[in-house]
């Protein structure tokens, strides 16, 4: 048998090519998908380097050099760039703090607390907490946490410092508009539980307080809606004072009692024409209720 070896040379250009282009192909897409994540061409990056190396061999104590803070640092300085109190980044035992939020629980004092005007205060203390008992409101200055000065300071970095084993004690030194000059208050941190709502009927009229749009609300919420769908005429006052916020889902699921299903509850805009639209997803069975929605300045965010 004989072959052509013109022939075969051909064959096997053609399905190198091929193989090539196949590969090409496969890096190429590889590449486009990894964009998102590829360092900014409009950006140059050697200034950071730079001065990420001058720190490494210039500082005076070598051994307080930790990179990952370093990068925690600028990351969170990215963050802070955009001039927006409620766009952050956590590290890992920040984010652990934020967890404990939504799920209910903690140990610490008792108290939200937030940035407003570029300065750190309480936006609500919890009911019946160290915080509450030493008589902290809501729009009280956070000047210092023991001797640290909050200027400059993230709520994380706070929350991070007020917080502590139960039975420990932290000092906050306070400053109200209708003082003259700021209080020292020492608290003893201990478990924080935070209620998802308080219910009661009174003269034909639902009143729910509800206190955090957290993790737990759902199915409690659930329960006494539905024992108020029962009722033929269904008056509810809902009262958010101090209310903190929450998780986007569930307060959205929440108003989801209060509106049929498919209605438009809020919109996420990011600009540039991209909107995220939050509908509700029912049941409704509220829908027809007169109710009054109390809130103050210690109502935030999804309250």
């Amino acid at each position: 048998m004989k072959f052509n070896k013109t022939k075969i040379l051909i064959f096997f250009l053609i399905l190198t090519l091929l193989v090539g282009s196949f590969s090409l192909g496969l890096f190429f897409g590889y590449q486009k998908k990894q964009c998102k994540v590829c360092k900014p061409e409009e950006i140059d990056f050697s200034l950071f380097w730079e001065a990420y190396h001058k720190l490494k061999e210039n500082f005076y104590d070598k051994s307080k050099i930790d990179p990952q803070k370093i990068l925690y640092g600028a990351i969170s300085g990215m963050a802070k760039s955009s001039q927006d109190p409620y766009t952050n980044f956590f590290d890992p035992k920040q984010a652990k703090i934020f967890e404990e939020d939504v799920k209910g629980y903690f140990e610490g004092v008792g108290m939200e607390i937030g940035i407003k005007k570029g300065k750190l205060q309480v936006i609500a203390p919890l009911e019946n907490t160290p915080a509450q008992r030493a008589g902290i409101k809501a729009g009280d200055l956070i000047l210092k946490i023991d001797d640290k000065e909050t200027t400059d300071m993230s709520v994380e970095e706070a929350a991070m410092l007020i917080r502590g084993k139960k039975g420990t004690k932290v000092k906050l030194t306070i400053f109200r508009e209708e003082w003259k000059a700021p209080k020292e208050i020492e608290l003893t941190r201990d478990i924080i539980e935070i209620p998802s709502l308080k219910f009661e009927k009174k003269d034909g009229i639902f009143y729910l307080r509800v206190f955090q749009f957290s993790e737990k609300l759902l199915n409690d919420f659930q329960k006494i809606a539905f024992e108020i769908s029962k009722e033929k005429t269904k008056k509810i006052i809902l009262d958010l004072r101090n209310n903190p916020g929450g998780i986007l889902d569930v307060a959205v699921n929440v108003a989801g009692y209060f509106l049929e299903r498919g209605k438009l509850v809020v919109v996420e805009d990011y600009g540039e024409g991209k909107k995220i639209q939050h509908k509700s997803p029912g049941p409704g069975i509220l829908k027809d209720a007169e109710i009054v929605v109390l809130i103050n300045g210690g109502s935030a965010s999804a309250s």
